[in-house]
């Protein structure tokens, strides 16, 4: 059998540490015992797999192997017999295995059953050796009347697999089957039997179910399935049958077994579109879910659901209630995708009764001890928020529903309600009276600094009336407490003080003393002494006290709220100046400015966990300013009261033109097909039902078959130079990246008049990449060429180097090497674009601990390609320092995707920032921030931020960006 014909197997570990010669192992056959001879026989399949062939040992194998009756020895002889060298140099088949073939014959009459159907068994992995087969053939089929089952159905693979290789051998094989079908009796005799006839007697399977399409819905599972297949294959070929096979498929969709339902579910939406078919194949698919208890099985249900209801969504207006009950899963992935299927099939029909079961399932998560209730609660209140800005008309009714849980301690599920409230606030204008009640009630019992920045903004935006804006005031007083919050603290701390000196004098200037032993870190041992007074722990009870929410906010440092505040007290002093400009204003005005100083000083006390940071401070004064000049009109009032309300107002305006965009790409999708494309007669026939699931070509997909061919010249970009050309061997490697795979396909040149005997390439790697092939020994002819291909499999997504050596015998004998040059993977072939939320890039550049910070400091120049002029390519320099450029640039060099809006960095600026997304074939995310500065001299500064979940990529990245600095003629398209 010649090399590219040989069976690929895999390789097995091999301990080198015991590695006996063939001595030893003949001698261990030879006077071992059973135990003895088991434990040899699986070192010799060890080294026949890894490439070490023992030929020596083949004789004595079948001398002192075969004649024992040990089961578990008879089963590593059919191993041995599977991967062993059965033919001779010349390709005949060695004599030796006349007594195997035998062996194997008396196997096959043995009256141990299990013996035979293992003997059965192995000769499915030799059906290409025609030598051996032949004399096999009579018993293999009285083997088919055998009294036990396992005897039988092995009997049939067998005789399956030698008619499937040699068809003269046994020429009655269909006929054979047949009749056995029809006298069998055992389900899984007779599932092999007609899996035998689909596909070697198309004709008689397709008469065998018609014989028996009655009662096809009490057969066996297995050969329920088997009969879908053929179901499926007859009618890709416009089987007069199809009305009988429909009948008989919606007869399956009530089957014991779930495999079966979906098979059958699946072939029914290929065989026909009627309305009927495609309502009872989605509710299998939606029965399945809800039955299976596989989670994975579940989300792949799922997954065919949303196909069919993105081609037949009319079906399913009826169906969302029952989609709905897969919410009862536990799993959060399974529920997110319901609810994804949900959401796509709500429509204005039924959106209340939608909007109805989520709000029924938000109170069961109110509940203790319900399972993930918290990231439930977010999905459906994010759900809720789809259905409200979607249809307009429910968002009365959900609003203040939601707002109920503004003061939620799940954090994340409080920012969906306030995101979902500011954008219906913004909507809705008719609901704004009653929002902004609600939000001014709700404000105790909001706990979050990210919740109360949220409803303080609406606050200050769209409370316009005179009387909500003292109420707001009021509870604004209310979640503070006393004002000003430093004097009221340091009297709280007074107030202790005496009460501790009634009951003892001088006990604040009592000390007391804690020692304990310290390890150091050099191992050493110390003495730590503790001194701690009563004033500094009357001081830390005094802020442990139990306070009002906002004040506990601010004396825990988080003055970015008191901040928001400020801002928020402006805009409302501003607009009740406007309405009522009368000495109630001016109280209001007094007040809030009270509150703002109050909370700088706060910040610059000791009463504060975190003293106040500067751009709060300068915030919270501009404020302050702002509202000690309100007599004479500041230019900043037009920004406090329409300039913030405008720019969110043009946020949500770009948000829904970007949604109504994809929807019209979605609604637009078609496939193009060129003018000068081939026509196929399919095109001109009617299509009776959706694409049928061709399993054969995904497998050829999966394995790369049906991809299109590269040209000439994009070959030649892969190709890499190994060796030089004054070397005795020159080597180039064309590298094709294939998934996890890379393809390396090297060429040898003997540039020496000598044969080079022995020659191995030897291949190893850095990184997280694997060889998978062991090296081969080759024979090259003087000035003569040698192919050799080798599969690296790839884990990570990191830079990776591939490097290695050529070895050879010389003319005396003597061992000579070239060392071969490197070769870098370039990990862009794994990264690809994508997209994310803003919530999510945040959540993730929060979660990734690994970091790389790449500094930029560069002046690009471009290379602009013009028209031919007289047939000369003029190429214009061009010296680009625009800050978006470089963010191109770097786009384009990393296969990065950039999640800030265009309109955020609209406008003439020197200054840029903006964040990027890509992920990986592997499922690793990859975020980037890109902060940089034009200077005058047209350099750009700054640095890229790049975090991962792992330090491969993150790294990889960093010197993907490094490299693209270092171009510095980077094309850029005309």
């Amino acid at each position: 059998m010649s090399n590219q014909e040989a069976t690929c197997y895999t390789v097995v570990y091999e301990d080198s540490s015991e590695s006996p010669s063939t001595q030893d192992l003949r001698n261990a056959l030879q006077k071992g015992s059973d135990e003895v001879k088991i434990d040899t026989l699986r070192k010799i399949i060890v080294l026949t797999i890894n490439g070490n062939v023992q030929p020596q040992l083949l004789m004595p194998i079948i001398q002192y192997c075969m004649p024992s009756r040990n089961k578990h020895l008879k089963k590593l002889l059919h191993f041995y017999w599977e991967v062993c060298p059965k033919h001779d140099e010349n390709g005949k088949l060695k004599q030796e295995m006349i007594l195997v073939v035998n062996a194997i014959r008396n196997d096959l009459q043995h009256p141990n059953e299990y013996i035979r159907g293992a003997t059965l068994r192995f000769l499915q992995k030799i059906s290409r050796d025609q030598e051996l087969l032949e004399p096999l053939i009579p018993i293999c089929r009285s083997c088919l009347e055998h009294r036990h089952s396992y005897v039988r159905k092995n009997a049939v693979f067998a005789i399956y697999t030698i008619y499937r290789e040699y068809e003269h051998l046994i020429p009655d094989a269909p006929e054979l089957m047949q009749t056995f079908l029809a006298a069998e009796s055992d389900a899984t005799c007779k599932r092999n039997a007609f899996v035998f006839l689909a596909n070697c007697a198309m004709s008689k399977a397709v008469e065998y179910v018609a014989q028996v399409h009655d009662q096809i819905g009490s057969l066996d599972e297995l050969l329920q399935m088997a009969i879908i297949d053929v179901i499926r294959l007859d009618c890709k070929a416009d089987s007069t049958h199809r009305s009988r096979w429909i009948r008989c498929i919606f007869e399956l969709l009530n089957a014991s077994s779930h495999a079966v339902q979906y098979e059958a579910a699946t072939t029914l939406t290929a065989l026909t579109q009627h309305t009927a078919a495609v309502k009872a194949a989605a509710t299998t698919f939606i029965n399945l879910v809800l039955k299976e208890s596989d989670n994975n099985v579940k989300i792949i249900v799922l997954d065919r659901l949303d196909v069919l209801h993105s081609k037949h969504g009319h079906v399913f207006d009826n169906l969302i209630m029952d989609v709905l009950q897969v919410l009862s899963s536990a799993d959060i992935e399974v529920r997110r995708k319901a609810t994804s299927i949900a959401l796509s099939m709500t429509s204005s029909r039924n959106v209340e009764d939608v909007v109805s079961f989520f709000k029924k399932q938000l109170q069961k998560t109110q509940v203790q001890d319900y399972e993930k209730a918290p990231e439930y609660r977010q999905l459906l209140i994010q759900s809720i928020h789809v259905c409200a800005v979607k249809f307009s008309e429910v968002a009365a009714s959900v609003v203040h529903a939601l707002m109920e849980f503004l003061g939620d301690s799940n954090n994340p599920s409080a920012l969906d309600v306030v995101a979902f409230v500011r954008e219906v606030v913004e909507k809705f204008p008719a609901l704004r009276p009653s929002i902004t009640k609600h939000l001014i009630r709700t404000l105790p019992e909001i706990k979050s600094g990210k919740v109360y920045r949220g409803v303080l903004w609406i606050l200050g935006e769209y409370v316009e009336s005179a009387d909500e804006i003292s109420e707001t005031f009021q509870e604004v007083r209310k979640v503070l407490g006393e004002i000003p919050i430093l004097a009221a603290e340091q009297r709280l701390l007074d107030e202790a003080s005496i009460e501790d000196d009634e009951g003892k004098e001088g006990d604040e200037q009592k000390e007391s003393i804690t020692t304990k032993p310290r390890v150091l870190a050099d191992g050493t041992y110390a003495t730590e002494t503790a001194y701690s007074s009563t004033a500094s722990a009357r001081l830390e009870a005094v802020k442990a006290a139990n306070k009002p929410p906002l004040r506990t906010l601010l004396l825990g440092g988080d003055f970015f709220t008191g901040a928001v505040l400020a801002t928020a007290l402006t805009k409302l002093v501003l607009r009740f100046s406007d309405l009522s400009p009368d000495k109630k204003a001016n109280a209001l005005r007094a007040e809030a400015m009270l509150i703002m100083t109050s909370t700088i000083r706060v910040g610059q006390s000791k009463f504060s966990s975190a003293p106040i940071d500067e751009d709060s401070s300068e915030r919270i004064l501009n404020c302050i300013q702002t509202l000690s000049e309100l007599e004479i009109k500041p230019v900043v009032e037009g920004i406090f009261l329409s300039d913030t309300k405008a720019a969110y107002s043009k946020m949500v305006a770009a948000q829904e033109k970007k949604a109504a965009e994809n929807r019209e790409l979605e609604a637009a999708k078609q496939d193009v097909v060129q003018v000068d494309d081939l026509l196929t007669f399919r095109q001109f026939t009617k299509k009776a039902g959706d694409d049928v699931i061709d399993y054969d070509e995904d497998v050829g997909r999966a394995t790369g078959a049906g991809e299109a061919q590269e040209d000439f010249i994009s070959n030649l970009s892969r190709i890499s130079q190994l060796t030089g050309f004054s070397d005795p061997i020159y080597a180039e490697a064309y590298v094709k990246v294939h998934g996890f795979d890379i393809m390396l396909d090297v060429l040898l040149v003997n540039q020496t008049s000598n044969t080079l005997q022995n020659l191995c390439l030897d291949f190893a790697t850095l990184g997280d990449l694997k060889i998978v092939e062991r090296p081969t020994v080759y024979t090259v002819a003087p000035h003569g060429f040698q192919s050799i291909k080798a599969t690296i499999k790839v884990s990570s997504t990191e830079t990776g180097v591939i490097f290695g050596s050529i070895l050879w015998e010389g003319p005396d004998l003597s061992e000579q090497a070239v060392i071969l040059s490197d070769i870098h993977v370039d990990i862009m072939d794994y990264i690809k674009p994508a997209y994310c939320t803003e919530a999510q890039f945040r959540s993730m550049w929060t979660e990734f601990e690994w970091e790389n910070r790449v500094n930029v400091s560069t002046t690009m120049s471009y290379v602009k390609h013009t028209h031919h002029l007289d047939q000369i390519n003029v190429q214009l320099i061009l010296s680009v320092s625009e800050p978006r450029e470089y963010l191109k640039h770097i786009m384009k060099s990393t296969n990065m995707s950039c999640l800030t809006p265009e309109g955020a960095m609209a406008g003439d600026s020197n200054f840029l920032s903006a964040n990027m997304y890509a992920r990986s074939l592997f499922g690793e995310d990859a975020l980037a921030n890109l902060s940089i500065e034009r200077l005058e001299s047209g350099t750009i500064t700054g640095h890229v931020r790049i975090r991962s979940k792992t330090q491969g990529i993150a790294l990889s990245l960093g010197d993907r960006i490094t490299m693209a600095q270092k171009d510095n003629r980077s094309p850029v398209k005309p």
